[in-house]
């Protein structure tokens, strides 16, 4: 709520997320399997105080992972080096920046690892109590029972990963999907992962969104506003050329 005033007042008023920060405390203990790093991205680095405030209660539940951040045109870069012609080509059709990113999260936990977090999500816990060093993989289960994409963790070269990465390439190729959930979403995650074949933790015990900001501060310098209003107006996917 201080934030309506505080931007009343500075109207203009942005912060900037970095695309790398350095771990607050050195790493302790085991080797983790997957690596700890959490990876973010957004339409800009750019944000209101809502968000940073988020960034940060972020860093402070993990001290010792680094972070690791990409607006729209890094996203596109990363891929575009580390993927071939297919996926790039794949993603490039992508006309709704939620459609984009949930591809992206994909690609760069199956190259990098790591952990995934919403721009709007935070750790309830801190992240490596949440991620026990010896897991490769954490998938968040939400209050309906059913898996989400807004946090989740990963080794690199996850077969479950390559899995629903094959998914949304297939499902962008035969574009029958009209909404951003089910073509590059959560629905991929619940067509494909089975809930007592994949480790999993609550929402309630690891992320939470919404908690910082809201759908105004998140979106405020855009004018398309959030993906569900976005993709009544725009083609999820743009046709493929002849």
């Amino acid at each position: 709520m201080l934030s309506y005033p505080f931007h009343g007042l500075f109207p203009k008023k942005r912060f900037t997320l970095p695309a790398y920060a350095r771990p607050w405390l050195k790493p302790s203990g085991q080797a983790a399997a997957i690596p700890r790093i959490i990876w973010q991205t957004n339409f800009t680095d750019q944000v209101t105080l809502p968000v940073y405030l988020n960034y940060l209660f972020n860093r402070l539940m993990a001290p010792r992972f680094e972070y690791r951040f990409m607006v729209t045109e890094a996203r596109h870069q990363f891929i575009a080096q580390h993927y071939g012609d297919e996926i790039i080509d794949s993603y490039s059709r992508l006309q709704i920046g939620a459609a984009q990113a949930d591809f992206w999260r994909l690609l760069v936990l199956q190259h990098h690892g790591g952990v995934y977090l919403d721009i709007d999500a935070h750790a309830i816990w801190p992240l490596s109590d949440i991620i026990p060093a010896d897991i490769e993989e954490l998938y968040v289960v939400t209050r309906r029972g059913d898996f989400s994409n807004y946090f989740f963790a990963s080794k690199p070269n996850n077969p479950n990963l390559e899995q629903l990465i094959k998914q949304v390439n297939s499902n962008i190729k035969d574009n029958q999907l009209t909404n951003v959930f089910d073509l590059t979403g959560p629905g991929v995650f619940n067509q494909w992962l089975k809930m007592d074949e994949v480790p999993t933790v609550s929402y309630r015990h690891a992320s939470n969104q919404g908690s910082f900001t809201n759908e105004h501060f998140q979106y405020i310098d855009k004018a398309a506003g959030k993906w569900t209003k976005e993709q009544k107006t725009v083609s999820i996917i743009r046709p493929e050329e002849k």
